[in-house]
């Protein structure tokens, strides 16, 4: 007797149909990717956020009194913007004050120097320092000096930031600004000036934090403007006894408060599960903190709340991060990390904006290399808004870059930084430099990959590696 078809004719028609449920799911999931990419580029909501927070709170360096005023600005904002859950965490800060910095040549051309103290240095003596210069073209070259070369005198880090469309020059010479105190102190400099960690030729000197290594003495750091650099070291070429003056008066006075500011649109089916996407909301106090990072505050922000607008919610939590003190050390990203150790398992994924608002032009994934192509596949209607496919080695950004080392996924969507290093850290970065079609562009790109992560039934883990 044979056996009947029908078990068979069954089996193939379900198949069938499941199949024609999944393509009309991924169809569905493409259709809304791309009408909020319309909606985000038609939208004026992202300038106006970043607008909002250049005006009306300006320069905030974490622990100090605007800091306060942003995180109530923050939760004022995404509560107005209709998410599902506000809420702050607190984070202990360190409080630095910058005070006045000057800096001249004594001899043998005197003239006035443009320079600002690095995030949290010591200052000088009240009566300032007089010290001979001694020039190193790079932190590498001071490590190979001799102790004698350095003793008694200011050491001068001459290395020049080149300019790339990726920002990879700045991982090239700042270590000079973060460690160059140290190494310094260690050979018996009395102070450290460097060349601004920039690619612009504006007499404009760049701050940024640097650190200090317990057991070895701290001395005063800054960094001068570009053209300032250049000065001096025309200066050594014709006398190697240059003598500079140097006077910094900031104050480190212990700890206060701050707060990541977190926002949610909660999921449909699958509300435990996270899909983060966050920025910083401090800045350095010399600018309004326009770029850095108010274009990420203002793009994730509206991504968030584009997600939140649709008639029907992804599957799921979209989580919008406003990270505190990223600028002293990632402080704020690292105790979300330690806060939410607990959940860090229901993280789908994460990505950070922290690099201004040049336009997205690639998406990169930290993804299990099984998961690659079809993640790839999944995100393929962000390549009409000019997001090409990139690589499997992203990092996230600076306060999710953590994360990997908890398994969980990262990517990173990269912008065009060809200039971000012109106005970074300085009074120059101000709202002006941003280009509004291109801050839509990043929201839109940022809308349309938080609703599609939330969305996708790609298994993205274990991550091939967790240190990238």
């Amino acid at each position: 007797m044979k056996s009947s078809p029908l078990p068979l004719l069954f089996t193939l028609f379900f198949t069938g149909l499941v199949g024609c449920q999944s393509t009309t799911t991924a169809d569905t999931n493409q259709n809304v990717s791309a009408q909020l990419q319309q909606k985000a580029l038609e939208s004026s909501l992202a300038y106006d956020i970043v607008e909002s927070l250049t005006v009306e709170v300006g320069p905030r360096l974490a622990g100090s009194e605007k800091d306060l005023i942003a995180v109530q600005w923050a939760e004022n904002k995404l509560n107005s913007l209709g998410f599902d859950k506000v809420y702050k965490e607190a984070v202990k800060v360190p409080v630095w004050q910058r005070g006045e910095a000057k800096a001249s040549i004594v001899s043998p051309f005197a003239q006035p120097l443009v320079i600002t103290a690095l995030g949290g240095s010591v200052g000088t003596p009240e009566e300032g320092i007089n010290a001979p210069i001694v020039r190193f073209e790079s932190l590498e070259a001071l490590k190979l000096a001799e102790p004698s070369q350095v003793l008694g005198k200011i050491v001068f880090i001459d290395h020049i930031t080149p300019r790339f469309k990726t920002g990879k020059g700045y991982s090239i010479t700042v270590g000079g600004r973060s460690r160059g105190a140290i190494a310094a102190a260690e050979k018996g400099a009395l102070a450290i000036v460097i060349r601004s960690i920039g690619t612009d030729h504006d007499r404009m000197a760049h701050t940024g934090m640097m650190r200090y290594q317990e057991g070895v003495e701290k001395i005063p750091a800054a960094a001068m403007s570009n053209p300032d650099a250049d000065l001096i070291a025309l200066m050594l070429k014709r006398d190697p006894n240059v003598i500079l003056h140097l006077k910094l008066t900031p104050k480190n006075l212990g700890y206060a408060t701050s707060y990541n500011v977190i926002a949610e649109v909660t999921g449909s089916s699958k509300p435990d599960e996270i899909v983060l996407i966050g920025a910083h909301l401090d800045s350095w106090d010399e600018g309004t903190g326009a770029i850095d990072d108010g274009a990420g505050v203002a793009i994730v922000t509206t991504a968030g709340h584009l997600i939140s607008q649709l008639p029907q919610r992804p599957a799921r939590t979209v989580r919008v991060v406003l990270y505190a003190a990223e600028e002293l050390g990632l402080i704020g990203g690292k105790s979300y990390a330690k806060a939410h150790q607990h959940e860090l398992d229901k993280h789908y994924i994460a990505a950070e904006s922290d690099f201004g608002a040049g336009y997205i032009y690639q998406l990169d994934f930290n993804v299990a290399d099984s998961a690659f192509a079809a993640i790839q596949a999944h995100t393929a209607s962000m390549q009409a808004n000019g997001v090409a496919m990139g690589n499997n080695q992203a990092s996230g950004g600076p306060d999710v870059s953590m994360l990997p080392n908890h398994g969980v996924p990262v990517a990173s969507l990269r912008q065009d930084g060809t200039d971000y290093f012109d106005y970074h850290h300085t009074p120059n970065d101000t709202l002006d430099k941003i280009d509004p079609k291109a801050l839509a562009q990043n929201a839109a790109a940022y809308a349309q990959f938080a609703y599609l992560m939330a969305q996708s039934e790609i298994e993205l883990r274990p991550l091939t590696s967790k240190t990238k």
